[in-house]
């Protein structure tokens, strides 16, 4: 961007040190609470007897808090502000994470899973709203990449650790299992209140920040998100978006995302296990490969996706070929070079993020932007409860989880074909940096007249309208 400001490169390379870092060492800690039951089947299945089916069914629950709770976390997190209502979230999932050490049979594992999608729910939009709160777009993306690498590093870091922390065995009259839920719990919540003091709730509040540098990120941020519609209540908001085909559309591609990581972290210890590695050290392993081998893959599309916006929506379509033929390839193979196709996979699933998100805060107006994607994504993260489960009563009337394999791989296909109506979507207008007063960021925004609150944005309503 030619006219920008060097103040706000300067502020965006400060916010990535401070705030994205942070984010993404949240992020993976976040991943690992939610997924480290993967190591734990077969302890839970020998000690408490909960067999495939009770555990894909527990491990799905988890996004039944999650989906009944995000969208009202997400308006808390508005009036209390980022800062507190973030660092609570983490607080609270690290304590039901560690209490997971009291799981003594189907009921308290179904319970437990149950509260910790409650706890953490608003975690993803909360953070996806920071940034686009804080980081004018052009940066977004990459951020949102960075922040998503903590996830791959969550599923690398979880395999690797799992091992020995269940080699503690006895250690202080706790099983290795406890051991896992109880120490990854409580450095969550270490990094928590770490988070209190290292974030603001805005921009006009970080004192790391200079008196150029906060004004001139304002000014960037709030020509980017000028526009003539007001927002209403959550409820009218949240109705709006349901009418909308665009969110529509945008829930069932992210829907298909979430089965396939959510398939992936929950049982590719069990695919693992199944080509006949025993030792959970190896198991951890072999693990954290798919993982690990998609990293390199994600900074590129990530930088990519910020540098060329316009093509953004061709590398999600890419992304989710890659998912759909390493899934199904994968499913009619199995073995080792099954294992090899599932890292062509999350090389896939792993890698629309940073390109979605962005996309979605494009085609929906600024004002409902956060609505928006806690909408999204608690929507989309029901896909998290039936893949699990759905692998989980495949695997206990097959003893294989091949045929549930083939099924995702199909639906994986079918979004793909979904990602090709992104492109008649049109992009909301960017209003001109110039055209915002400075001025106008110091003066509270007034309450929206009921007349302004039922105005709605330039190509919400009709969405499927070639781009001029």
């Amino acid at each position: 961007m030619a006219d920008e400001h060097p103040a706000v490169a300067t502020a965006s390379r400060k916010i990535y040190r401070r705030v994205i870092v942070l984010f993404a060492l949240m992020m993976m800690l976040n991943q690992i609470d939610r997924s480290n039951i993967g190591f734990v089947q077969d302890d839970l299945d020998a000690h408490f007897g909960i067999g495939a089916a009770a555990y894909g069914l527990g491990a799905g629950l988890f996004f039944v808090g999650y989906f009944l709770f995000e969208v009202p976390s997400n308006a808390l997190m508005q009036k209390v502000g980022a800062k507190l209502w973030i660092t609570r979230i983490c607080v609270t999932w690290g304590a039901v994470s560690a209490a997971m050490i009291f799981v003594r049979g189907e009921t308290s594992f179904y319970v437990l899973r149950f509260l910790l999608g409650v706890a953490e729910a608003g975690f993803v939009p909360a953070v996806l709203f920071y940034i686009a709160s804080w980081l004018p777009n052009r940066y977004q993306g990459r951020a949102t990449g960075t922040w998503a690498v903590g996830a791959l590093f969550a599923y690398s870091a979880g395999s690797l650790v799992s091992g020995p922390l269940l080699s503690l065995h006895g250690f202080f009259g706790l099983d290795g299992w406890q051991w896992l839920f109880l120490v990854e719990g409580l450095i969550t919540i270490g990094l928590g209140v770490v988070g209190y003091f290292l974030l603001d709730s805005k921009i006009s509040e970080a004192k790391w920040l200079t008196e150029e540098e906060r004004t001139q990120l304002s000014l960037q941020i709030a020509a980017e998100r000028t526009s003539d519609a007001e927002q209403g209540s959550t409820t009218q908001t949240i109705k709006k978006l349901l009418r909308n085909p665009v969110i529509h559309l945008f829930m069932w591609i992210y829907f298909a995302v979430q089965m396939s990581i959510y398939s992936t972290t929950f049982w590719l210890p069990s695919v693992v296990r199944d080509i006949g590695v025993t030792s959970d050290n190896m198991v951890g392993l072999f693990s954290a490969l798919p993982w690990l081998c998609t990293i390199p893959y994600l900074f590129f599309v990530s930088r990519r996706g910020d540098r060329h916006p316009e093509q953004r929506a061709s590398l999600m379509t890419v992304s989710f070929v890659l998912a759909a033929a390493g899934t199904l390839a994968a499913a009619l193979t199995g073995s080792w070079l099954g294992l090899a196709f599932i890292v062509l996979a999350t090389l896939g699933f792993k890698t629309v993020a940073p390109v979605f998100w962005p996309l979605l805060r494009e085609r929906t107006d600024p004002l409902t932007a956060a609505t928006a994607i806690a909408l999204v994504n608690s929507v989309a993260n029901l896909g998290g409860f039936v893949a699990p489960y759905g692998f989980g009563l495949v695997k206990d009337s097959t003893g294989s989880t091949s045929l549930a394999m083939f099924g995702l791989g199909v639906i994986i296909a079918i979004a793909a074909g979904a990602t090709l109506l992104i492109r008649r979507i049109p992009r909301r207008p960017v209003a001109d940096r110039a055209e915002v007063d400075p001025a106008d960021l110091r003066t509270p925004t007034p309450t929206p007249t009921p007349a302004a609150q039922v105005k709605t944005s330039a190509g919400l309503d009709e969405p499927f309208q070639n781009p001029r």
